[in-house]
């Protein structure tokens, strides 16, 4: 014999979040999932404005004019457009994040030697404008055995895509 009781039942999965809600009462129960709605939406909606994080596909969107992966490697190759030292090698810098990404190199940090090769930049101006760039938290620098790299961190990436939108044609 099969037994029917009475009441309501909600399962609710949102954005990482379950929550279940149960009881006789469905006008009770749907309160409680209103009072949850209306409480947990507001704050994911504020989280969600306030998260910066970028993915291969939004590298892809806001640099793939300006860098391409070569068979020589990830390189900077603008449309056109005057670029300073400063934001060659911040691309130079997403161009290996991008790599690193797709699987075409198994890093994302490059060492000085290696922006120098890619970007054919003066050694001295790269050391300073990497200065630059480390200081106002838009790269990153780490050792590695004994070696100095170097890594765009979200930040930078969130400044390079600001200051290139103000170069599109």
């Amino acid at each position: 014999m099969i037994r029917v009781m009475p009441g309501l039942k909600v399962h609710v999965e949102y954005d990482g979040i379950v929550a279940d809600f149960s009881g006789k009462d469905t006008g009770e129960v749907l309160h409680a999932l209103n009072s949850f709605l209306v409480g947990i939406l507001p704050e994911m909606e504020l989280a969600r404005k306030l998260h910066l994080s970028y993915t291969l596909r939004d590298l892809a969107e806001l640099f793939g004019n300006f860098i391409k992966i070569t068979p020589e490697g990830p390189r900077v190759i603008p449309p056109g457009v005057k670029l300073s030292d400063k934001q060659v090698i911040a691309l130079q810098l997403v161009a290996m994040r991008v790599a690193y990404e797709l699987g075409k190199a198994d890093r994302d940090h490059m060492a000085l030697q290696e922006i120098e090769q890619a970007t054919a930049l003066n050694p001295k101006s790269i050391s300073s404008r990497l200065s630059e760039l480390v200081k106002s938290n838009n790269v990153e620098r780490k050792q590695e055995n004994r070696t100095t790299m170097y890594r765009i961190t979200t930040q930078g990436i969130n400044w390079l895509s600001q200051v290139l939108n103000r170069k599109r044609i």
